[in-house]
């Protein structure tokens, strides 16, 4: 470095005698040949400047590296406990996890991980006068009552998450388990713990497969309602609920990295709603008639997706359900047809709902009136509903929905006394007070029309504090 150094300040003042020279003489000299010894002194002068540059910088590394050198052969015995504290700190630290994991954990039998999940839920309400004598009335009774309010944690749930092995062809096993303790009565000393779903999943990159007990495969989706737990939000009022044994078998098709296409095909176990099923039965049974067995049903979905940014996407998708059901001796039809949507547009607006249209629609937990029988003939009754809310996520924490739906059964199979159309509509705005605790205050009104004798209103209000684990 030194040598180079020299070699260019040498250069520089031969330039500059040369430059002198050239002035005393400049009769001797033309402009062009000044110009040119102009710019050489120019480069000249730039290159010392670089390569002073790179010779200060060398020497800093190399202070810096010596600083070092000696600072640790100075320091060497001060640092060593200090290093050894941290250690046994950082020990300490992983034991007391390890203490606290073992607490707390949950282990099967099999020794693969579960999780524990669930939410405690604590409703207060208040009803109208035809509230059916139930906390949450999905119609509005035909005879008036006093207005009732109260109080219950029935609606808690509780579920466990399991994990497995990779089994055949490398399909990955899961599964969940989800109860709660909406049996029995409103007694605060009965609240009986039943099942709500169940699943076993067996998953492959672009296959599924799953067996279990979950809502209809044509009727998948939900309003958000921390107030209606107990039974899926609209119950009666166009939302086909209830949770029944399947097995599904689900197939992805790629259309480009931002859409796709989802098939799906179920064999489903169909029993209608009854006061055997849910003491809280929320409709009468057809007068005198027996009631449905269970039978088998096949369902099947195709669902196309699209997604245009991290949070814009719309789901479309179409189902179609059959069944024979038996009554009696009689074999009665049951064909739905459905469609329904997700929809958000940006992040801070969500639209999502459900339309159907067939016969004999109890079978999947809608009113209990889907066959008649008028002048001597059995009868699977048509009927057409639905639902469709708005979500406004308008913060991490706080949420508006406003949500509402009907069932509309054909007036002219129906007898007197039945359910001619039922419809509800519900608001709510939901808060997270902190990640795993919800407030949410939902108030609406059920309207329900009977054959022959008119319509009848219940208003509904409930404050909902959910804990959620």
């Amino acid at each position: 470095m030194k040598c180079n150094l020299s070699a260019v300040r040498y250069q520089a003042s031969v330039a500059v005698m040369l430059a002198i020279g050239g002035a005393t003489v400049a009769h001797a000299q033309s402009a062009p040949e000044m110009r040119e010894v102009l710019n050489r002194l120019d480069r000249l002068e730039k290159d010392n400047q670089a390569l002073m540059q790179e010779l200060r910088l060398l020497r800093q590394e190399l202070a810096a590296r010596a600083g070092v050198s000696d600072g640790g052969a100075q320091t060497d015995g001060q640092q060593a406990p200090s290093a050894r504290e941290t250690t046994d700190e950082r020990i300490a630290l992983q034991q007391n996890r390890i203490d606290e994991l073992a607490q707390t954990k949950v282990e099967a039998s099999e020794k693969f991980p579960v999780r524990i999940t669930g939410m405690a839920l604590f409703n207060t309400y208040l009803n109208g006068r035809n509230n059916n004598n139930t906390e949450n009335p999905t119609i509005a009774s035909l005879d008036y009552a006093d207005a009732t309010g109260g109080a219950t944690v029935r609606q808690s749930t509780l579920g466990l998450l399991f994990n497995g092995p990779r089994t055949f062809l490398g399909g990955k096993v899961s599964g969940s388990l989800y109860m709660d303790f909406f049996g029995g009565s409103t007694s605060s000393l009965n609240h009986v713990f039943r099942l709500r779903t169940a699943a076993i999943n067996l998953d492959w990159a672009n296959t599924s497969i799953m067996a279990g007990q979950e809502k209809p495969l044509i009727s998948q989706r939900d309003p958000n309602s921390l107030a209606q737990v107990g039974v899926s939000p609209l119950t009666g009022a166009g939302n086909l609920w209830l949770w029944q044994p399947q097995i599904r078998l689900e197939q992805r098709f790629g259309l480009g990295n931002d859409s796709g296409l989802r098939v799906q095909a179920a064999a489903i176990q169909t029993s209608q709603l009854n006061a055997t099923i849910d003491p809280n039965a929320y409709a009468p049974s057809p007068t005198g008639l027996p009631p449905e067995d269970s039978n088998p049903a096949g369902e099947a979905r195709v669902e196309l997706w699209r997604r245009w940014s991290e949070t814009g996407r719309l789901e479309v998708a179409g189902g179609y359900h059959v069944s024979r059901n038996h009554v009696a001796r009689f074999s009665l039809p049951t064909n739905i047809y459905s469609l329904d949507w997700f929809f958000r547009p940006f992040d801070k607006v969500e639209f999502s709902g459900m339309f159907y249209h067939g016969r004999n629609v109890a079978v999947l937990g809608a009113l209990r009136q889907g066959f008649t029988v008028l002048h001597g003939r059995w009868l699977s009754v048509p009927s057409s509903g639905g639902w469709a809310q708005v979500r406004f996520p308008l913060t991490e924490r706080l949420s508006f929905n406003i949500y509402g739906g009907q069932q509309d059964d054909r007036n002219s199979d129906l007898v007197f006394g039945n359910i001619a159309k039922n419809q509800a509509y519900f608001s709510n705005v939901m808060y997270r007070f902190a990640p795993n605790v919800m407030v949410s205050l939902e108030g609406g009104q059920v309207r329900t029309t009977y054959a022959g004798t008119g319509n009848r209103f219940n208003d509904h209000y409930d404050l909902s504090i959910a804990y959620l684990f």
